[in-house]
Formats: C-alpha cells, sequence, structure tokens
C-alpha cells in the first residue's frame, strides 16, 4: 500500500510548507519589534557569489592571510597585499546587493531597525541603501583605504591607477604614512569606536536579528548573547547550527534572500 506520507514526492510540499511557517514566524517576531538590530555575517553575502572566509572553497583556504604586524613590517608584504587588493582576487567587492540585503535596507528605511551591525566588508548594506552612519562595520570595509597615520581615506580606484603607473606602493597624500585596505587584518586591534556603536545598539534593541553568521568569531559574535541579557528577543537565520541556537527565541536554517523576503515584503 503505498503511503503518501512517506512518499519522497510528498517531503518537497512539506519543508516548503515548514519553511513557509517559520518565516511566518521571523515575520510576526520583526512586526512586533520597535527596535531591531541587524547583525550580519559572510551567509548573506555569499547570496551575492562573495566567498566567506573559512569554509572550505572559501578566501582562507585559497590564500593565506596577510597579517597586520607582517604588512607594517615588510616592504615584500604591503606589495603582496595591493596586488590582491587590486587584482581583486579575493573577491570581497565589485558585486550587487541580494534580496537579504534590500530586506534589511526596507527595515531600516521604515524606522524598524536602527542598526546594521556586519562581520562584512563588501559594503553591499550601504549598496543597497542603508545610510553608511547606520552601518556599524566591526571588521571595516574593502571598497576604500585608509592612512594607518592619520586615517585620510583613500579611493581605491586613485590608488591603482598610480601604482599602475609608477609601482609605488600606496602612501598618504596627506601625510606620506603607510596606506591599507580598511578592513581589519588579522593581528590589528579591533576598531574602539565600532564596537562601542555596536554594544550601544545592541542594549537598546527589543530584537537581535542574525542573518548569516556562524557565531564562531569573538568578540563579535558576543553580542546576541549581550542582547538576550538585556532583555531583547534573538532570532537566528543561518544555513547552518549555531553554537548560541539554544539562547534563540526563533532559529530558522534557511537561505537569507528568500526567508527575509517573505518577513519583510515589498511594497
Amino acid at each position: 500500500m503505498n503511503d503518501d506520507r512517506s512518499s519522497p514526492l510528498a517531503s518537497p510540499p512539506r519543508i516548503a510548507q515548514l519553511w513557509a511557517m517559520s518565516r511566518a514566524d521571523l515575520a510576526r517576531l520583526i512586526a512586533d519589534a520597535r527596535k531591531v538590530v541587524v547583525f550580519t555575517g559572510a551567509g548573506i553575502s555569499t547570496e551575492s557569489g562573495i566567498p566567506d572566509f573559512r569554509s572550505p572553497g572559501g578566501v582562507w583556504s585559497k590564500m593565506k592571510p596577510i597579517y597586520f604586524q607582517d604588512f607594517v613590517a615588510s616592504e615584500d608584504k604591503r606589495r603582496e597585499a595591493w596586488d590582491r587588493a587590486f587584482s581583486g582576487r579575493a573577491g570581497w567587492v565589485g558585486r550587487a546587493p541580494n534580496a537579504g540585503h534590500h530586506a534589511v535596507a526596507r527595515l531600516v528605511g521604515q524606522g524598524k531597525a536602527t542598526a546594521v551591525i556586519t562581520q562584512n566588508v563588501d559594503n553591499l548594506h550601504q549598496d543597497s541603501g542603508v545610510p553608511a552612519a547606520q552601518v556599524i562595520e566591526l571588521h571595516g570595509n574593502a571598497s576604500y583605504a585608509t592612512c594607518l597615520e592619520c586615517a585620510q581615506r583613500h579611493e581605491l580606484a586613485d590608488l591603482k591607477a598610480l601604482y599602475e603607473a609608477t609601482g609605488d606602493l600606496p602612501a598618504c597624500r596627506a601625510c606620506s604614512g603607510l596606506v591599507k585596505t580598511a578592513t581589519i587584518s588579522f593581528g590589528q586591534p579591533m576598531p574602539a569606536e565600532p564596537m562601542a556603536r555596536a554594544e550601544a545598539a545592541t542594549l537598546d534593541c527589543d530584537l537581535f536579528l542574525v542573518l548569516g553568521s556562524s557565531l564562531v568569531v569573538y568578540p563579535a559574535a558576543a553580542f546576541p548573547a549581550v542582547a538576550k541579557r538585556a532583555g531583547a528577543r534573538l532570532a537566528i537565520v543561518n544555513r547552518e547550527p549555531t553554537d548560541l541556537d539554544s539562547l534563540a527565541d526563533l532559529v530558522l536554517h534557511d537561505e537569507i534572500g528568500p526567508a527575509m523576503t517573505a518577513a519583510v515584503p515589498a511594497n
């Protein structure tokens, strides 16, 4: 006797129904919140074709990171770092925002989300329409460079043109100091100002929404627990389980773009 409940043909509709119910739960959680803080990791940007850092096939499985101390001390390491940046081999920039980014931008535009804390360096939240003042970049930004001495901003296109014309390593036009992409490298101290802003936003929210983070990189991964201790609800949307799933009020193992589009539909 054929039992439809065990038939492989019956599985996809049931899975879709479970996902739809879970997405509806996420939508209700967001609707009930007054101040949402969105926390994003590599998983939101892989849907734009940007590789993550640590998984098999990720950036660090293809090239070794250049530590901050080595960048500062070695001209050869600086040249290697700039060759990577100008060639785009890491693949962190040059992509378009996806449905997940646009859903986050809608939350911000509606006044529902007060801040977007991100571990990503790809500038896609700003590209999707989130005001730069509301994006808190814990690991910096790969789309421009800064002087390590005076913090002067430098555009990559300008630095690349000069590098290709002269072969000279980028130097600050204001103070002649060392210039580096505005990412936080291994061995480089976490930036105090973004960390302080992220903590303040976390303590002030009533829903902390994690999108696409494995929550294994500290101190950034501590923010969800900080939010819970302060009384906020915690929702985690990630394809794989995380160590903080047991703390969450809602866990959704789903693709971020479709899940957030369902939870925060466009008008």
